[in-house]
């Protein structure tokens, strides 16, 4: 098992996690909110097993090790595969591997994986076990509680026992079916109804897994109140990203226990500076950085001219932190101390 450089192991560190989101928990949005929380666990994006086994997109693999703890998730369906791409993302540093089945986009259904995968328990554990027997980091699943017609009653149980014969010992369960005809991907991660009580009797059947919950949660207090009833982690999305200061912020206090103020949007803003200015140097944009800060002062004064300033500026040639520090005014009065 691997301990990140904060000395977190990702099993402690899923009490709280950050859900692999496409297009949003990019490496820069990971540092954001490890400026936030040093307890959480990160998730990448997907990565496909294709994309780096055969496309050798390593790149996609990159990640700053202030991250840590942070795991990548893989999205794919061939065993050999599979176990070849975590292996790589073993070599890269990863805390944890993490097999996505649950995912409902057309895109990943023509690749055979993703939520697809739960009418398949027995391939998910093949690939599982390949993955296992090629690395020592852990190797976790996200999942739904079923798919179309399936009974969740039914489906999840036999899924959950299926897969940890093969040596998976954590879990992440969205609450939610993934209806795989009819409805989009973002009509999945909404319309179709929550059953937490499904999850948490998943617990009752089987208290030697980790169990984490996902799915609507949408506040610090919501995810503590799951904590509380006996669940083993909680993973938040669109809520950690689209308000990361209210989530994140005294997570490490609340969920963690750490005796340590609360982190602060002006201490995110202030810690981003540094790591700014270094992915300007490189040749980087500005955009591709505070796209992702848009929502720190959510709920504050001056919290609409914050993402105002940072949405028209950050694309324009040349911007760089001079930029963030006018946006901050807009909140605080006073730039932020450098």
């Amino acid at each position: 098992m691997v301990i990140g450089i904060n000395n977190v192991m990702p099993r402690e560190a899923s009490r709280l996690s950050v859900a692999p989101m496409m297009d949003w928990t990019d490496r820069h949005c990971r540092y954001l909110h490890r400026q936030l929380s040093s307890r959480a666990l990160l998730y990448t994006e997907m990565v496909t097993a294709p994309a780096l086994v055969r496309g050798g997109a390593v790149h996609l693999l990159d990640f700053s090790p202030e991250e840590h703890p942070v795991a990548l998730q893989l999205g794919g369906s061939d065993p050999d595969e599979l176990a070849e791409a975590a292996r790589m993302g073993a070599e890269a540093g990863y805390d944890e591997i993490n097999l996505n089945v649950g995912c409902p986009s057309d895109r990943v259904q023509s690749g055979t994986f993703g939520a697809v995968l739960m009418k398949e328990p027995a391939l998910v554990a093949e690939c599982c076990a390949a993955m296992i027997a090629a690395t020592d980091v852990e190797v976790t699943v996200k999942c739904r509680i079923g798919v179309d017609d399936q009974d969740p009653e039914q489906v999840l149980p036999e899924f959950l026992a299926r897969v940890a014969a093969a040596g998976v010992e954590r879990f992440t369960i969205h609450a939610r079916k993934a209806w795989l005809q009819g409805l989009s991907p973002k009509e999945n991660r909404d319309i179709p109804p929550l059953d937490y009580a499904l999850v948490q009797r998943m617990k009752g059947l089987f208290p030697a897994l980790h169990l984490s919950v996902n799915g609507g949660i949408s506040t610090l207090s919501e995810a503590k109140t799951f904590l509380d009833a006996g669940m083993d982690g909680v993973m938040l999305g669109r809520a950690a990203y689209h308000n990361p200061a209210d989530i994140l912020g005294p997570a490490d206090r609340v969920v963690f226990g750490e005796e340590t103020p609360d982190r602060t949007p002006e201490d995110a803003v202030r810690a981003m500076q540094p790591y700014i200015e270094n992915h300007l140097a490189r040749g980087g944009k500005l955009h591709q950085v505070t796209r992702h800060m848009l929502g720190l002062f959510t709920g504050r004064p001056g919290a609409r001219a914050w993402r105002r300033v940072l949405s028209e500026g950050a694309t324009r040639p040349g911007a760089d932190y001079a930029l963030v520090e006018e946006a901050l005014f807009q909140v605080t009065g006073a730039p932020v101390a450098g």
